[in-house]
């Protein structure tokens, strides 16, 4: 048995488990490709915000699948809500309708109403639109397929062709994507890449005029996250969600929200648009994945009913999306987080791992510089390399991820506790002082 009061790097290894895994290790090497960076552990059961490896080792998970894992690992409802759709229906493609996929959305178009909003003065709300795919990068995809075909067929506008994105930015994989995420590192090698897409200084003010002129009458969309995640977990001027919704509306240009990270309750509210500094600030598309099943892959994007226009038949699908397995699996999520007023306890988490970051700041300052984030997306500033003390915490027993190079990430689920947290600060803190 794992002795819960140490930290793992005290613990006694079994020879056996650990030669184990490390054979595993091995394998892996020999016939993964090598774009990924793994931590030197094999991973085997979870349960709750807990996981433990094939040499039994226990690691509490503050890192969450990358804010993927709301409800925790082993979630009772979500791990027999998934068996038992399972054994009934898993996939049959976009052919049909199918039950769970219906459901789903109608939940999301019920938890997202500014999304059913027309701009047209005097317009009742009439719900949002959903299309479902399989994960962020494809939810960006198609929000700026969405984006671009509106504007070219339904406005007429063939002449919109430019999008844009911010520096520090993620939006995702794909060429499109990849080419619209403002960091150098995730394109080098790649080009060239979409002429299209171009990128815009990170705001330094509500105002900043070097972003909102940017945006014209030619302009097709902009697409930003409410929060930059992978960015370093940079948040906006405060005013600037409102300036830019404005700009957007005085030149017909789109709003995208990328709240892949954001979504699904991680910052607070259902999405992250719900609160910006007090204000709403809706999108025409807002894309979603990461949390949304739990861990099940999916993706979605959410449009205003008048810019949904852009899609009619044969002109976006995806062969798996909103198949029934991951539509269940969702909605159990979504329920969950409902039921058990899991967006009050992110906000109660949020404030209390804040409390808890700022007093590292205090105590490691040069070293620690700030604290980031809101909700349950928070992160800790360096000066420096952040992976060293992510790696340092990892053998400790706590896992966490880099953001932005130099900001240590926490994501936890949401039903992390407040003891939960003390130990991660407290190895956190023990990291840094080392």
């Amino acid at each position: 048995m794992i002795d819960n009061n140490k930290n793992n790097d005290e613990l006694p290894i079994d020879p056996e488990a650990e030669a184990e895994q490390q054979r595993l290790i091995a394998v892996a090497q020999q016939v993964l490709t090598a774009n990924y960076r793994q931590q030197p552990i094999v991973l085997r059961r979870g349960a709750g915000c807990f996981v433990w490896d094939v040499a039994g080792r226990r690691y509490l998970d503050l890192t969450g699948g990358i804010a993927a894992t709301p409800l925790g690992h082993a979630h009772p409802a979500l791990s027999v809500l998934i068996a038992e759709q399972a054994m009934k229906l898993i996939h049959v493609s976009n052919l049909f309708y199918n039950e769970p996929q219906i459901e789903l959305a109608e939940l999301l178009v019920r938890l997202a109403p500014e999304m059913g909003r027309s701009r047209a003065a005097g317009a009742v709300p009439s719900g949002g639109r959903v299309f479902f795919c399989n994960s962020g990068a494809e939810a960006n995809e198609a929000a700026v397929k969405l984006a671009k075909r509106y504007q070219t067929v339904v406005r007429g506008r063939p002449d919109r062709v430019e999008v844009l994105a911010f520096e520090g930015s993620f939006h995702g994989r794909t060429i499109a994507t990849v080419a619209l995420t403002g960091q150098e590192k995730y394109r080098a090698g790649f080009g060239p890449l979409v002429e299209w897409a171009r990128h815009l200084p990170w705001p330094e003010s509500a105002d900043d005029t070097r972003a909102l002129d940017a945006i014209t009458h030619q302009t097709c969309a902009i697409i930003l996250e409410p929060i930059q995640a992978e960015g370093g977990i940079r948040m906006p001027p405060p005013g600037f969600l409102s300036a830019l919704r404005r700009r957007c509306d005085e030149t017909g240009t789109l709003l995208l929200f990328d709240e892949v990270q954001t979504g699904v309750g991680r910052t607070g509210t259902w999405f992250g648009y719900q609160d910006v500094n007090g204000e709403v600030v809706a999108p025409d598309i807002m894309s979603l994945a990461k949390g949304l099943a739990g861990g099940v892959p999916i993706g979605a994007i959410v449009a205003t009913p008048e810019v949904a226009q852009g899609f009619q038949p044969g002109t976006h699908a995806s062969t798996f999306g909103g198949n029934p397995l991951a539509c269940a699996a969702a909605k159990c999520v979504l329920e969950t987080i409902l039921d058990e007023n899991l967006l009050g306890r992110v906000r109660a988490m949020g404030d209390y791992l804040r409390a808890g970051l700022e007093r590292l700041v205090a105590k490691h300052a040069p070293r620690a510089v700030g604290v980031r984030g809101k909700g349950l997306l928070m992160g800790l500033a360096l000066d420096g390399d952040a992976s060293p003390i992510v790696a340092r915490a990892r053998q400790k027993g706590v896992l966490l991820s880099v953001a932005g190079g130099t900001v240590v990430r926490f994501v936890p689920p949401f039903v992390v506790t407040e003891a939960q947290l003390d130990e991660g600060l407290s190895i956190l803190d023990a990291a840094l002082s080392e």
